[in-house]
């Protein structure tokens, strides 16, 4: 029993000395290999935005640095807003936004094929696309938060001012963008108190390659009637992103008051002039012809870069032409 008794006291002896030799390690506020006080580096949260839209779902943080656009009216208004971009597809980049053209800027392919490759590279923090690139949603968005700013021509401001708001929200531009969208609201104002008394009726058409195609209300370019209020030759178009195809007969048979055309070959340079094929023989006897009342509106704002913070006050600029 005693050499137990030692044997305990032994082994209780030998842990309370373990147990004294052993002192808690804290971490130092010197560092351990040039004795320089450590910093404390505190790691903030990003804040991010959860957009939903008609294709999916993103979340962009505030303020991305990495900007891809796909879309040239958001890159226009980007563009307002001193925002800086990181890539885009250089090609039929409309001629006031040349400077996009820079080697500076990643050249993404085009806009209805973009270089999925050197998007990888560029590695971006949030992506911006509208109809054309649409059916890519899904691979683009598996490479960073894609966001579609597409524009719903059934009710065009209210998906404008939408889309303004939201690229405001996401790079902490409100105050800029409130001020911007309220001139914009003056002058459509202005314009709609001209065309509240005008009764003389307009017709909307696309010049391609000798072609011609019709636009009524609600439609790709119907905002000349839903928003501007000019009066449509034809109520019943049929509203097509392509529009509805039509001949010069038709144009003759309607026999519009004014005549707004856009010249999409001058906007995806092409060698045909819509002015050629359609100041033709039918066409000289339209009210719109006798009168000079054939508006040619720029293609680059009308087809390329509409929606746009900068397209979208010389688009109604140039409707005011019609008056």
């Amino acid at each position: 029993m005693k050499k137990i008794a030692i044997t305990l006291m032994m082994f209780a002896l030998m842990a309370l000395l373990v147990a004294c030799g052993t002192k808690e390690e804290k971490p130092s506020e010197k560092t351990t290999g040039d004795n320089k006080e450590a910093e404390t580096v505190e790691v903030e949260k990003e804040e991010t935005i959860t957009i939903k839209h008609e294709y999916g779902e993103a979340v962009v943080k505030k303020n991305p640095e990495k900007v891809v656009v796909f879309d040239f009216g958001t890159l226009d208004t980007l563009d307002a807003l001193g925002v800086e971009v990181a890539g885009l597809p250089q090609s039929n980049v409309p001629s006031y936004l040349s400077k996009y053209k820079d080697e500076k800027y990643a050249n993404l392919g085009s806009l209805k094929e973009p270089d999925f490759e050197a998007i990888h590279a560029l590695k971006p923090d949030v992506i911006f696309i509208s109809g054309r690139q649409a059916p890519l949603f899904k691979e683009l968005s598996e490479i960073a938060p894609t966001v579609y700013v597409g524009i719903d021509t059934a009710d065009y401001i209210k998906s404008f001012k939408h889309n303004m708001e939201l690229i405001a929200e996401i790079f902490g531009k409100e105050t800029e963008m409130t001020a911007e969208l309220a001139k914009v609201d003056e002058q459509i104002a202005a314009i709609k108190e001209k065309t509240g008394s005008y009764d003389s009726k307009a017709l909307i058409l696309l010049g391609s390659e000798g072609k011609v195609s019709a636009y009524g209300p609600s439609s790709r370019f119907g905002l000349i009637h839903d928003v501007f209020g000019f009066k449509a030759a034809d109520e019943k178009i049929e509203v097509s992103t392509h529009g509805q195809n039509i001949t010069f007969e038709y144009v003759l048979e309607t026999n519009p008051d004014v005549l707004f055309v856009v010249d999409r070959d001058a906007a995806v340079g092409g060698d045909a002039s819509a002015k050629d094929s359609i100041e033709n023989e039918l066409v000289m006897k339209t009210n719109a012809y006798k009168n000079d009342k054939i508006v040619y509106l720029n293609a680059e704002y009308w087809y390329l870069s509409g929606g746009g913070l900068i397209s979208m006050k010389e688009m109604i600029k140039e409707v005011e032409a019609g008056l």
